[in-house]
């Protein structure tokens, strides 16, 4: 069975041969995999996980890039999204924000027509490249996305600037989001139409914190919702599935994408809150969940084996799922700690 087949059944809430593994590694956990016996070796192909790819575009402002400092521990670079940014080279982190150029509505509307749909937003030929290398792996295809509040918050104007137009000037926030929306949509119409079929829509958007959310489920459902609501009904025209990736604890949300008819949720962030077995008993033969294994809790394999034997014959019942951490491997899991979860998820994760 392909990792397309396996992964569609999850879709379908159907059982497959076995529970689809997919996991993505900070840069940080692929330096210490490479010197540990990867090398430059395929992750995916060593640990034997599951193929999946994403299409899609650039879909910033696409303003002039620029290093502002670089040294061996960190870079810093002003981004084409017009935001300044901090990155530590060798260790997993997320980047920290020190500028930005859009600050208030004025600025937005300045910078609006940048967000304008153009060919050259799509690489074609890496597109090409990928697809028949897709197609032979038999991998499961997302068309990838980014709108809304995440990276409105983390790549555009601040999280605390965000959160304070959301309350005070809301159209300006909103307009961004169609617009972002909008111009996702374009660039995904445009590759569909190029006869690139893809099985599902993918977007991240992170509306929670540590046992928290961004904003409260009223903001959410007049301003936030209606975006996605869109996205999902647009891929439910195309006959694909709708799926999103929400760090944190987003479990006050959850009835309301369930409404809009969302079709799979990850990362089920247990370190923030989440209950990946509760989500699963309310609507998990609904709703395909992705991820849920603490990833702090990775670097012990015992006790990691102890919880997938106690959790994954949960999660796995009558299909809708796919093995994964609550967002991404840390740097303190090293190859043999890995490969060893692997085999343990292919042992009990298998249907009879």
């Amino acid at each position: 069975m392909t990792s397309r087949d396996r992964i569609r059944r999850m879709f379908e809430h159907r059982e497959a041969d076995r529970v689809p593994l997919n996991e993505g590694p900070w840069g940080a956990t692929l330096e210490r995999w490479r010197r540990e016996g990867l090398g430059n070796g395929d992750y995916i192909e060593f640990f034997g996980l599951d193929r999946i790819g994403h299409v899609g575009g650039n879909t910033s402002p696409r303003l002039p890039r620029k290093t502002v400092e670089e040294t061996d521990e960190y870079i810093v670079q002003l981004t084409d999204w017009g935001a300044t940014v901090k990155n530590w080279k060798h260790q997993a982190s997320t980047p920290e924000m020190t500028d930005v150029t859009l600050k208030t509505g004025d600025d937005w509307r300045k910078l609006k027509p940048l967000m304008a749909m153009a060919d050259d937003r799509i690489d074609w030929a890496k597109l090409k490249a990928d697809w028949a290398r897709w197609q032979a792996e038999g991998a499961f295809v997302f068309g990838g996305g980014w709108f809304g509040f995440d990276v409105t918050h983390s790549r555009m104007v601040g999280t605390e600037r965000t959160l304070i137009a959301l309350a005070e000037d809301p159209e300006w926030i909103v307009d961004m989001w169609r617009t972002q929306l909008d111009l996702n949509l374009a660039i995904l119409d445009r590759i569909w139409d190029a006869g690139y079929r893809f099985d599902a829509l993918s977007w991240p958007d992170d509306m929670g914190f540590k046992h928290g959310q961004f904003f409260s489920v009223g903001m959410y459902r007049e301003l936030l919702k209606p975006i996605h609501r869109q996205a999902i009904e647009w891929a439910h025209r195309k006959g694909i599935w709708a799926y999103l990736h929400s760090c944190g604890d987003v479990h006050p949300f959850i009835p309301d994408l369930m409404e809009m008819g969302l079709d799979g949720l990850n990362p089920l962030e247990v370190k923030a809150g989440m209950d990946p077995l509760a989500v699963k008993r309310e609507y998990g033969d609904r709703l395909l969940l992705h991820g849920g294994f603490n990833a702090l809790d990775w670097y012990d394999v015992d006790k990691m084996e102890a919880t997938i034997r106690r959790n994954l014959p949960i999660l796995m019942q009558g299909g809708g799922y796919i093995f994964a951490t609550d967002h991404s491997t840390p740097s303190n899991v090293g190859v043999e700690d890995f490969r060893r979860i692997v085999a343990v998820v292919k042992e009990v994760g298998r249907y009879a």
